[in-house]
């Protein structure tokens, strides 16, 4: 794991561990259950070995600690298999569907998967006495049994019950009422099949959304937190720390006349003598094309304005009368000095969602970690 940047990076993300941690622990107390974090798409492009370990996940090196998530989620076998191959001894749990062919594979590496089909259960069972979590849909139509269909599993239940059942939101921090109505679908599916469930079934259906919405804790045995852990969202409102910082350094700088443009299709002209600095990052590594003139940028934390598309490897910016050189090292997201420009920031001027945002940044910048996150600094001469 690497704990600074090689002098000569061109781009690379600084990312916050302690934030992680913070974040974990202000989600952990407002959803009040204990937390499965998602750590998916290699923790949304930020390192899931990096972040389970931050999180005090067990690995063969490292005890779990006391305050570790009780599992994490992933979306893959893949996924899980790196976890593994790292040492990982934590809780694994799949919440996307797996093949029927992938279920000796999902046994093999010890991950818990979810299940809504009575023929997959069956199958399980023959594997492994290892623990599943049945997934009730009750409104995203994307997988798990229908939450007017549960009855159908009965038999399948009664014979291998599961060690949890789940739910997931579609809209639960953008309408109070479908939440609700999701609430009441999963709430009788359960009493479906009360009289096949273990009483110590774990109930979680919370998400990132779920918990913000929420004020008295989180319903249920566990809360799924993804995009809120790494404050990609609700991060004002429930006083998350800023994980990732996008930084870039500056590889040339130019006076544009009146007149003269910047970039493909000459899509921005300077209106007066304008200084342009050009940064060594693009869509390439993550930061979108859709940036292209109304992203901000900071340097010495100054917001200067892309100006013209961003390409493939570089985005320029106007640094007319703000001092800079050759080497200093700008933040697209994140923190420089004072000023802060956080995912949701970004990914609104852009018109994108965050969680893509996030997860493209993976691309092509090496992640940095740190637990006292660093000033940027100019390139060393």
């Amino acid at each position: 794991m690497p704990h600074s940047a090689h002098p000569t990076a061109r781009a690379w993300l600084d990312v916050d561990l302690a934030a992680v941690r913070h974040n974990a622990a202000v989600l952990r107390a407002r959803a009040g259950v204990p937390l499965l974090v998602m750590v998916k798409a290699d923790s949304y492009g930020i390192g899931a070995i990096a972040v389970c370990r931050a999180l005090g996940v067990a690995f063969r090196d490292q005890p779990s600690r006391d305050d570790a998530p009780w599992g994490v989620g992933i979306a893959s076998l893949d996924e899980a298999e790196a976890l593994r191959d790292a040492g990982c001894r934590g809780r694994i749990v799949c919440l996307q569907p797996l093949l029927p062919t992938d279920l000796p594979r999902a046994a093999s590496l010890e991950v818990t998967p979810s299940l809504h089909v009575g023929a997959d259960v069956a199958a399980w069972r023959s594997l492994t006495m290892a623990p599943y979590h049945l997934s009730i849909d009750t409104g995203m139509a994307r997988a798990g049994v229908r939450w007017d269909r549960v009855a159908d599993l009965r038999d399948a239940v009664a014979a291998a019950p599961p060690e949890g059942v789940f739910t997931h939101f579609h809209s639960a921090d953008e309408s109070l009422p479908s939440r609700d109505e999701q609430d009441e679908r999963f709430a009788a599916s359960l009493a479906t099949l009360a009289d096949v469930l273990s009483p110590a079934v774990l109930r979680h259906s919370d998400n990132s959304g779920g918990i913000a919405s929420r004020s008295h804790g989180s319903p249920g045995h566990l809360a799924r937190p993804g995009i809120a852990l790494y404050a990609g969202m609700f991060d004002q409102q429930l006083g998350l720390l800023p994980v990732v910082h996008l930084r870039a350094r500056v590889i040339d700088l130019r006076e544009v006349h009146p007149g003269e443009s910047v970039s493909y299709g000459a899509t921005w002209r300077a209106a007066g003598m304008r200084r342009i600095a050009t940064l060594a990052c693009g869509y390439a590594d993550g930061y979108r094309r859709h940036l292209s003139n109304v992203g901000t940028v900071l340097i010495n934390g100054t917001r200067c304005s892309v100006v013209g598309r961003v390409t493939m490897d570089m985005v320029m910016i106007d640094v007319t009368g703000v001092p800079c050189e050759i080497g200093q090292a700008a933040t697209l997201i994140g923190r420089d000095g004072a000023d802060l420009l956080t995912v949701g920031m970004v990914a609104d001027a852009g018109g994108v969602s965050p969680y893509e945002l996030l997860t493209g940044l993976a691309q092509r910048v090496p992640p940095v970690y740190h637990e006292t996150l660093p000033v940027p600094v100019a390139f060393p001469t």
